[in-house]
C-alpha cells in the first residue's frame, strides 16, 4: 500500500497547548506523524512515497478563500503587531450575541480579533510554519486520492494536522484545512461519482458534516464519543440527518464511554450497510485512532487487534479507499494501531 508521507508536518510545532484550563505539552505534536512513518516504514507491505504539490484551488474549492488567507500571513502580523511569541491564540472570539441588535458582526481589522473571527476553539495554536504544513496535508490528502483514481485499491495519507474539525470558514479542533472535505469535493465534482466519508475518529467531525450538510452527493458518517460528553460537545448527535438535499445523507452513531471491539464493530456494520444503500462509487476513511482502549484523552476501549477487525470489515466493501490520517493520542502505540487498521483493510 502506498504510504503518502511529508516531513512539512514538522514545521507544525506547537509546544504549548491549552486545554481543560490547564497549559501543558500538546497532545497533537510531530511525534504522532513520526511515530506512524517509522512503523510502516520497516513494513514491506507499505511504500511510503512522498505528496505532489496541488496548489490552493482545492482548497478554495471547500473553504473560505478568507480562511486560506488569513492563515497564509497571522502568525507573522501577530508577530509584528503584539510581539514575539512561538504560539498565537485567540484571545476573544467573534461570537453573534456581541452584537445583538446591532448590525453583524465583520471581520475585524486588528490581529487580535481576527483570530476569534477564523477560529472556534483555544486548543489550535498558530505556530510560525503551521501554514505550510496545513497545505501540505492538502497535497498528501490530494495524493493518496491520485493513486486511488489511478487504480490502486487503497491508499493511505498520513495527514498531519489533521482537518475534520476544520469547517468552511473556521480553523480548530486541531485541524486548519479539511482534508478529507476537500478529497470528497475533489471527486464528486470532477468524476461525477457519489463518495462516502466515514469518520472513526473518537470525536466527531464538525466540519466535514458542516461542509456536506445539505448536499447528496456526499454522505458523512460518523462513529464517535457521545457529544453529551465528548467534544465539540454542540454537534454530533444522532438526529443531525441533513438538509435540503442533503437529507438522510448524514449519519452520526454516538457511543457509550467504554465501547469495546465487539459493539464497536455492530456499528460500524450500520454505517457500511448505509455507505451501500447510497451507492457510493468511492469510500475516503478519516481514520482517528484515539478510540483506542489507552488513548489519554478519549473513552472508547477499541483494541489494536480490533483496528485489523475494523479494516477488514471496510475491506468487505469493495470500494476503492482512501485512508487519512486524523487523531491518535496514545502514541507509543499509534503506529502499530495504524498498521493494525491498515493490514486489515488489506495492505
Amino acid at each position: 500500500m502506498k504510504v503518502v508521507y511529508t516531513p512539512a508536518h514538522l514545521k507544525h510545532d506547537p509546544k504549548v497547548e491549552l486545554e481543560r484550563s490547564i497549559a501543558h505539552s500538546p497532545w497533537e505534536h510531530i511525534g504522532r506523524g513520526e511515530v506512524i512513518k517509522d512503523v510502516l516504514s520497516a513494513d514491506p507491505r507499505f511504500h511510503v512515497v512522498a505528496p505532489t504539490a496541488w496548489g490552493t484551488d482545492p482548497i478554495t474549492a471547500v473553504h473560505d478563500a478568507g480562511l486560506l488567507k488569513f492563515l497564509d500571513g497571522a502568525w507573522q502580523e501577530y508577530q509584528s503587531v503584539v510581539g514575539d511569541t512561538r504560539e498565537v491564540v485567540p484571545e476573544v472570539f467573534q461570537m453573534a450575541g456581541l452584537r445583538n441588535k446591532m448590525s453583524p458582526y465583520a471581520e475585524p481589522s486588528a490581529i487580535q480579533g481576527r483570530l476569534g473571527y477564523w477560529s472556534f476553539e483555544i486548543t489550535t495554536p498558530l505556530t510560525e510554519g503551521t501554514y505550510e504544513a496545513s497545505r501540505a496535508a492538502v497535497d498528501t490528502a490530494m495524493t493518496a486520492m491520485q493513486f486511488v483514481l489511478d487504480g490502486e485499491r487503497a491508499a493511505y495519507g498520513l495527514c498531519r494536522p489533521p482537518g475534520h474539525h476544520a469547517t468552511t470558514s473556521l480553523y480548530g479542533g486541531y485541524c486548519f484545512f479539511n482534508n478529507a472535505a476537500v478529497v470528497a469535493h475533489h471527486i464528486a465534482a470532477t468524476r461525477g461519482v457519489k463518495v462516502a466519508v466515514l469518520d472513526v475518529d473518537y470525536h466527531h467531525g464538525n466540519g466535514t458534516q458542516e461542509i456536506f450538510y445539505d448536499r447528496d452527493d456526499v454522505l458523512y458518517l460518523s462513529l464517535h464519543g457521545d457529544p453529551a460528553r465528548a467534544y465539540p460537545y454542540a454537534i454530533g448527535f444522532s438526529d443531525e440527518t441533513g438538509t435540503g438535499r442533503g437529507l438522510g445523507a448524514n449519519l452520526n452513531i454516538p457511543l457509550p464511554a467504554r465501547t469495546g471491539d465487539d459493539a464497536y464493530l455492530s456499528a460500524l456494520d450500520t454505517a457500511m450497510q448505509k455507505v451501500s444503500s447510497f451507492g457510493a462509487g468511492v469510500l475516503i476513511v478519516s481514520l482517528g485512532l484515539d478510540t483506542f482502549v489507552t488513548d489519554p484523552i478519549c473513552d472508547l476501549s477499541i483494541t489494536t487487534d480490533g483496528f485489523r477487525r475494523c479494516g477488514e470489515m471496510v475491506a468487505q466493501a469493495g470500494l476503492p479507499t482512501i485512508v487519512l490520517q486524523e487523531g491518535g493520542y496514545d502514541v507509543p502505540n499509534l503506529g502499530i494501531n495504524a498498521q493494525s487498521w491498515l493490514v486489515g483493510l488489506g495492505a
